[in-house]
């Protein structure tokens, strides 16, 4: 399933680009929902770097779903490659819970917009619910996409969160 997610940020290009690739742990206090972003590790090349970072939520569960979901399903690896001359980012998501039944990968382009910054996000999320323990094999291709329509219009607009998060931090450091 498609992913799109696009945003205004008020701040110069230069500057929202550099936040969201080396602030995400100062920008984490900013998000709702998210407890810390750990970088895990950093490498340096010449068109950019790759930077693993672990994303760490912080939401409240309905009471039926708390024994269910354990803490490591609360969180997901972020592996980013940055392309420094051309302003984009191209990531993967694991989930470690579900290294083998969630795939989800895509790019975030940030171009200079008038006096601010357009974010577009594009990405895909591909859910294999055969591979799920407990979900019957006759029911799971028909089930993937409404879960997976179900996921996509519950994290947009948590997309366009962490950009406006990334605003108000830009905005605190004026």
């Amino acid at each position: 399933m498609q992913i799109n997610s696009e945003s205004h940020i008020a701040h110069p290009l230069k500057d929202v680009y550099l936040a969201y690739r080396d602030q995400l742990p100062q920008i984490a206090s900013h998000i709702p929902d998210i407890k810390e972003i750990r970088v895990e590790s950093r490498a340096e090349s010449e068109a950019g770097p790759t930077i693993h970072n672990l994303w760490v939520a912080d939401r409240d569960l309905p009471k039926m779903i708390k024994g269910v979901v354990k803490p490591e399903m609360m969180q997901w690896d972020d592996f980013a490659q940055w392309n420094d001359a051309e302003h984009y980012v191209s990531w993967r998501l694991v989930i470690p819970a579900f290294k083998n039944q969630v795939r989800c990968e895509g790019r975030n382009s940030f171009f200079a917009d008038g006096s601010g910054t357009r974010v577009v996000l594009t990405g895909e999320l591909h859910i294999q619910l055969e591979n799920v323990p407990g979900v019957p094999k006759f029911m799971a291709k028909k089930l993937a996409p409404k879960i997976e329509e179900f996921i996509v219009n519950l994290v947009t607009p948590n997309l366009k969160q962490v950009n406006t998060s990334l605003g108000l931090y830009l905005d605190a450091q004026s």
